[in-house]
């Protein structure tokens, strides 16, 4: 991604949708204590990122479009950086810090302070606009500062001070802009899904009874880091056995056993952005009749689920497709009794598939953006990118035969709407019976291994 180009292209995209004379102000992440004098690895706020890009905690970001003592009229942003100044005792034990001079030249910021300048240098920046744009609620300690500022804004002796009068949750704008992937953005997320599916790959490859569940996401938190994704973009699930019915299932220690599938719900993050990828493959290499039936039934939910993601469509037709295919296979199967009308109306389905078929996905793995407007569905629009993962779980102890107690199921794909219809991300990760069994004979042994 072009630094320069793409966030200050996206802070005057902010500027020219607030009301005029307004000035926004976004916090970045805080460092989490992990325990005592120890942090969590720092994950930069995904708002102040998308606008910047800076990487360091302890950092403002105003930008205002106050056009008072401009001769144009024309709506120009103005971008505020205040950050950590340079300090060589500190940055030899935490590391290397850029500086307000260096933030500047290298982020493209048309002004930096230091971070002890923030109160001083905001109150005079407040100062004379109309509208402040604030996401009130998303950061307690952000939240105290601005109220603090407002505050001495509107005490200030012999009103010489004006605060802004009028304050906005710039979430909506911001999200509404998230929603919508530039080519610079597609191309971060395109590479995120090919080393998710390589992290994939190698774990079908790398399966065998005997091993952990977290063997297995050893395997996969080691291909996204080999690929430059330090991370993965949210709490990896390996799930083998009944454990694949635990939608959030991470505690990711129990032994692989013969005849058992493994459902692997895992993405890496790349330069914040998330890809999300579930697949499920026996531990053996061998799909059982029964399982192949319940597989089969949820591959071919999504490919019917598939065919209604295109512009103009809304996420509810994307659902009812999958919907329909999979309450007409639990019928067929046995699972559940009754015709098709009177199972969809009940709802039945839902003691086997209870979850969303799918959610956006950018910065965030549950990225923003409504799903509705003014209370109706939205229509699908290019450039939007969406998760499509149907799925079966039949709990241990169902009242269903035997053959199908314990076993979870779920396919998931990352999807970029297209003018035409749509562009599978993910399409390179194995996800057929045969393209799933034929990989893992690649490699595979059937060959029990004791591990502690």
């Amino acid at each position: 991604m072009s630094t320069n180009i793409e966030f200050y292209a996206r802070r005057q995209q902010l500027a020219e949708h607030m009301q005029p004379n307004s000035i926004c102000l976004i916090p970045a992440a805080l460092l989490v204590t992990r325990s005592r004098d120890t942090e969590y690895d720092f994950r930069q706020d995904s708002y102040f990122h998308y606008l910047c890009g800076f990487p360091e905690p302890q950092a403002w970001l105003a930008i205002s479009n106050q056009t008072l003592k401009r001769k144009t009229k024309a709506v120009q942003s103005h971008s505020v950086l205040f950050c950590l100044d340079k300090d060589h005792e500190a940055e030899i034990w935490q590391g290397r810090r850029f500086g307000p001079d260096l933030a500047k030249k290298h982020f493209g910021f048309d002004s930096t302070f230091g971070i002890d300048e923030l109160d001083e240098q905001l109150l005079e920046l407040l100062d004379g606009h109309d509208n402040l744009y604030f996401a009130q609620g998303h950061n307690s300690d952000a939240d105290e500062l601005v109220f603090a500022l407002l505050k001495a804004l509107r005490e200030a002796p012999k009103q010489s001070m004006q605060a802004p009068g009028n304050m906005v949750d710039v979430r909506p704008l911001l999200d509404e802009m998230r929603l919508f992937k530039s080519p610079a953005e597609i191309a971060i997320m395109r590479q995120a899904a090919q080393i998710s599916g390589k992290a994939h790959i190698r774990a079908m490859q790398s399966a065998q009874v005997g091993l952990n569940e977290y063997h297995l996401e050893a395997h996969i938190h080691h291909e996204f880091a080999m690929h430059g994704a330090k991370h993965p973009a949210y709490g990896t699930i390996v799930g083998s056995g009944d454990n694949a019915c635990i939608l959030h299932y991470t505690q990711n220690n129990q032994r692989l056993n013969d005849g058992d599938l493994v459902l692997i719900d895992a993405g890496c993050e790349l330069q914040g952005y998330a890809a999300d990828i579930t697949r499920t493959f026996p531990v053996s290499g061998q799909f059982s009749t029964a399982q192949k039936q319940l597989y089969q039934l949820v591959l071919d939910s999504q490919l019917a689920a598939f065919e209604q993601v295109k512009p103009g469509n809304t996420f509810k037709q994307v659902s009812d497709a999958a919907i329909a295919v999979i309450t007409q296979g639990l019928i067929d199967l046995g699972l559940l009794c009754g015709s098709l009308a009177f199972n969809l109306d009940k709802q039945l389905y839902r003691n086997f598939f209870m979850h969303g078929i799918g959610h956006w996905l950018g910065l965030d793995v549950h990225d923003v953006g409504h799903y509705k407007i003014a209370g109706q569905d939205r229509p699908l629009q290019a450039g939007m990118v969406l998760t499509i993962e149907p799925g079966i779980y039949v709990s241990p102890d169902a009242d269903v035969d035997e053959i199908w107690l314990g076993v979870g199921i779920r396919i998931e794909d990352n999807l970029l709407v297209t003018a035409d219809g749509f562009d599978n991300l993910t399409h390179n990760t194995p996800k057929t019976i045969v393209a799933i069994e034929s990989l893992m004979a690649q490699q595979h042994t059937h060959k029990q291994v004791e591990f502690s």
